[in-house]
């Protein structure tokens, strides 16, 4: 009897949710096999990858275009591998571009597909719901708001809870003054936290700008920098960028970063809802190519392009809690002023801080792994 499990996780962040959810699934039912694309998290509980999320991890129209060849053969590999091992199921995280090609070649060999964190189809690229409404069968969706949206373009969505949510909620870290005794930092020092992003292209444009800044705050402010380094990016890619700045970098989870800090530096992504759920004072910065940022702003419908602000706003809203610099306005100049402000106006520090708790505190209802492993488990045969 078929207990197969087809994955297609082709970032970090969904490697780390589809691993929460298909943990949940393999504790019942230790027999299912599990193969795709995935990370670290899905490779250490015994999935076949047949590509990992750093193969995988590219971004922005220009980079897409430069790796179509390889995009065009893992698409091919996968689609053969289907056909080979007959998946029961297949779940499909997030990663739109690829994820909706293979959500068609699934259904047309009769595989289920379970979408796990829907394209953001409220931001941009409104048409692709066409495409979900046919291919999908179940969406389950982390945002409740989404809900409604889909509704009313006909398509049955699933509210299941919000998996940054649930991982921040098991997070267990010890108190501020074991950690700066630990890292050797002076109390009363303020921490400053870089979060540069995962991906080498984020890092190549934003992280230079965030040293910058950091070296401008050491002097101003005498702080201490707390850097998040993903696991699977490497050390030498952040030291080649830290020579020569002067910069002391205190190397440590981005959890304890956002438990830590009194403000940080964050790229825009996954990571500033994570900082939501720790109620971190932050400004949001993010640059791209010019092409990319030129036909982002063409297509994107929102005012604020940061999950912190969506969340805590609404997706319409024009007012941002959290500052957000992009492109040339996320200098090194701006950046530190911004951080200077946090520091310096407690006041508006903790009424940011005030904002973020309470818009993470409406996302922390449900908890998604075992609703989503429920579901794929109603599609395995036994």
């Amino acid at each position: 009897m078929n207990k197969t499990v087809f994955v297609l996780a082709g970032e970090v962040s969904g490697d780390l949710h589809a691993s929460g959810a298909l943990a949940e699934l393999l504790r019942d039912k230790p027999d299912v096999t599990v193969f795709g694309t995935g990370g670290q998290k899905l490779g250490a509980l015994g999935a076949d990858l047949l590509y990992t999320v750093d193969q995988l991890s590219v971004m922005g129209f220009g980079e897409v275009l430069r790796h179509a060849f390889f995009l065009r053969r893992v698409i091919r590999d996968l689609k053969r591998a289907i056909v080979d091992r007959k998946p029961s199921v297949a779940l499909l995280v997030d990663y739109p571009a690829m994820n909706l090609i293979m959500a068609k070649f699934l259904h047309e060999q009769g595989v289920p597909v379970v979408y796990y964190i829907s394209p953001k189809v409220w931001a941009w690229k409104e048409g692709r719901v066409r495409k979900m409404r046919r291919y999908i069968d179940r969406l389950l969706v982390i945002f409740d708001f989404e809900v409604e949206f889909f509704l009313r373009h006909g398509v049955q969505a699933d509210y299941v809870g919000n998996p940054v949510v649930e991982e921040v909620k098991a997070v267990r870290l010890p108190p501020r003054a074991e950690f700066l005794r630990r890292h050797g930092i002076e109390e009363g020092r303020p921490l400053v936290g870089l979060l540069p992003g995962s991906r080498k292209q984020e890092l190549e444009r934003i992280f230079p700008a965030m040293l910058e800044a950091a070296a401008r705050l050491e002097r101003t402010h005498g702080a201490v920098f707390l850097l998040g380094r993903a696991p699977h990016v490497s050390r030498e890619l952040f030291s080649r960028h830290a020579e020569g700045v002067g910069v002391r970098l205190v190397e440590c989870s981005a959890y304890e970063v956002m438990q830590y800090s009194d403000a940080a530096m964050v790229t825009s992504g996954t990571a500033t809802l994570e900082a939501l759920c720790f109620g971190l004072p932050m400004v949001v910065v993010y640059r791209t190519s010019s092409l990319n940022y030129l036909i982002g702003r063409m297509v994107v419908k929102l005012h604020s392009i940061s999950l912190a602000n969506i969340v805590t706003n609404g997706i319409f809203s024009t007012k941002q809690t959290v500052r957000e610099l992009l492109q040339d306005d996320a200098s090194p100049e701006a950046i530190s002023a911004e951080v200077s402000r946090l520091l310096d106006d407690g006041a508006a520090r903790e009424g940011m801080r005030t904002a973020l708790l309470e818009a993470g505190g409406r996302l922390a209802a449900s908890s998604p792994s075992p609703a989503v492993a429920a579901v794929l488990q109603e599609y395995l045969t036994y």
